[in-house]
């Protein structure tokens, strides 16, 4: 049996490849990845590996359903979401089991923004920082994957961008502590850091975005995996919020274990550099209306049901 089951959902996910290379040169443990492969095949071939498990769906189920699906075929006594495109820590996996010894924990690693690739031109070399790849060659200003800043020009042709891998941390762009207001809309809360609470290696921590979370098997089942009403279709919306609130209203703990990390590719843009489901703005309202209902007028009643001694 193994020790942890990495459960990625895919849809359209052109960089899963890089994440599961990335995962498998990273685990230290005996792990284990479950990708589930929502209403697509791969762009480009995935690893052939003993440790990668591939579930397929002709029609796209939702990311909170592969996540469900995935745990539901693990046999490991940890179990551990990751997006698609995103890297890992050497080690991570040992790191993330050595410091969680009980059932009533959720961990979060911490995050860093992930440098994936860079745009470069043929025509005259000019470099920019990853984004959409149809866009023109043109002035612009950029940060380095140290935090520094540069300014250049390019030459305005279009068509003419490349893309150059990277893949690699932003080390000085790390997230620890993120929360949600009295209307369940999600905040990164930097100020924290100075709080005397935030200052050990394990902390207590009120939200994440969802990308990354780590916990026992156990604990996911008891906590009733993910809730595939928030949409539907896509199953996206308020998901760190809904991981969140089970680890405290279940009467355990979330904590940022700042002895490891990943690395997570933030998608804004639009065009082909941004979210693989199509999401309108009602979604949006409808994954926040539900998650109102579900935390604030008692529509989650597992913690009620809560019981130590559950098989």
């Amino acid at each position: 049996m193994p020790d942890l089951s990495i459960l990625i959902p895919s849809r359209c996910e052109i960089y899963l490849p890089n994440t599961i290379d990335s995962i498998l040169s990273a685990v230290e443990a005996d792990t284990e990845i479950i990708v589930v492969l929502d209403g697509y095949w791969p762009y480009e071939p995935l690893p052939d590996h003993p440790r990668v498990t591939l579930i397929h769906h002709t029609n796209p189920v939702g990311q909170r359903r592969g996540v469900n699906e995935a745990a539901a075929i693990s046999r490991s006594k940890y179990v551990m979401k990751l997006d698609a495109h995103s890297s890992v820590d050497q080690g991570f996996d040992a790191k993330l089991i050595k410091n969680c010894t009980d059932d009533d924990t959720t961990v979060i690693p911490r995050m860093y923004n992930l440098h994936a690739f860079d745009r470069v031109c043929t025509k005259c070399g000019y470099r920019m920082y990853q984004g959409p790849m149809n866009a023109k060659c043109e002035v612009t200003r950029e940060e380095n994957t140290d935090g520094t800043r540069r300014e250049g020009e390019g030459c305005g042709a279009e068509g003419s961008l490349v893309k150059e891998m990277v893949w690699k941390p932003r080390m000085k762009r790390a997230t620890d502590f993120a929360r949600f207001d009295s209307d369940m809309h999600f905040q990164y809360w930097g100020k924290y850091d100075k709080r005397p609470e935030a200052q050990g290696e394990i902390c207590d921590v009120m939200s994440s975005v969802g990308a990354c979370f780590f916990m026992t098997r156990r604990r996911f089942r008891r906590l009733g995996g993910m809730d595939e009403k928030h949409n539907p279709v896509s199953g996206w919306g308020q998901f760190g919020t809904e991981v969140s609130c089970k680890a405290w209203l279940s009467g355990g703990r979330q904590v940022v274990n700042k002895k490891t990390w990943f690395a997570h590719m933030f998608r804004t843009q639009g065009l082909d550099f941004g979210f693989p489901y199509e999401i309108s703005g009602n979604d949006q309202e409808r994954a926040k209306k539900y998650s109102q209902w579900l935390w604030k007028e008692g529509g989650y009643k597992k913690e009620y049901r809560w019981a130590r001694n559950e098989s």
